[in-house]
């Protein structure tokens, strides 16, 4: 039978196997709760402009020329708002990696003009119901639209379409075509 030092025994190591499973949940579940991204106030831009080149005129002989009252401006290059492609990882609103470089372009391109306002539409290849690839086509949009705001872009000059798979680009029919597909496109509002 069990002698009172033994069963004292087996009731400490059940509670300190019980405890060492609790910590075990609790670190677990810390782990796997999803991550709140955190928006940082973006940082003000203050353009200046570069110092325009100062031309003097060399004075002939016959008659002295003056110098030029205001210096030449500098022209400054338009925006290019032709995007590419933006991919995704299969039935995922992750950005594929080659993708980053491509949005901080973008994004280096619509702070050129402050006030520009943009549609950023998302897809989905055929995979799926109707309804989820909705979903998933307005959720790929939605994390285009917020690493553009990550990277100081206004929020309020971005808006959101989801099509889901209406708009295919390449046949669905081929993984080539269904990666295609997995897209988001930016547009420029006129």
């Amino acid at each position: 039978m069990f002698t009172a030092a033994k069963l004292f025994y087996m009731k400490t190591v059940k509670s300190c196997i019980l405890m060492a499973y609790v910590g075990v949940l609790a670190i677990s579940y810390q782990s796997c709760k999803p991550k709140q991204v955190v928006l940082q106030p973006a940082a003000e831009v203050i353009e200046r402009e570069a110092p325009a080149e100062r031309v003097v005129a060399e004075p002939k002989k016959e008659e002295p020329k003056a110098a030029p009252t205001q210096p030449a401006a500098t022209p400054a290059t338009p925006p290019n708002y032709t995007f590419k492609n933006i991919q995704f990882e299969y039935d995922s609103h992750v950005l594929k990696t080659e993708s980053y470089a491509i949005l901080d372009q973008i994004a280096r391109e619509m702070q050129k003009d402050a006030n520009a306002k943009f549609v950023i539409d998302g897809h989905a290849s055929i995979e799926g119901t109707a309804a989820y690839n909705m979903e998933l086509s307005i959720d790929r949009a939605n994390a285009v639209k917020l690493y553009l705001v990550n990277s100081g872009i206004n929020g309020n000059n971005l808006a959101v379409n989801g099509f889901g798979a209406t708009k295919p680009v390449a046949s669905n029919d081929t993984e080539a075509g269904r990666t295609r597909n997995r897209r988001v496109e930016i547009k420029h509002i006129d």
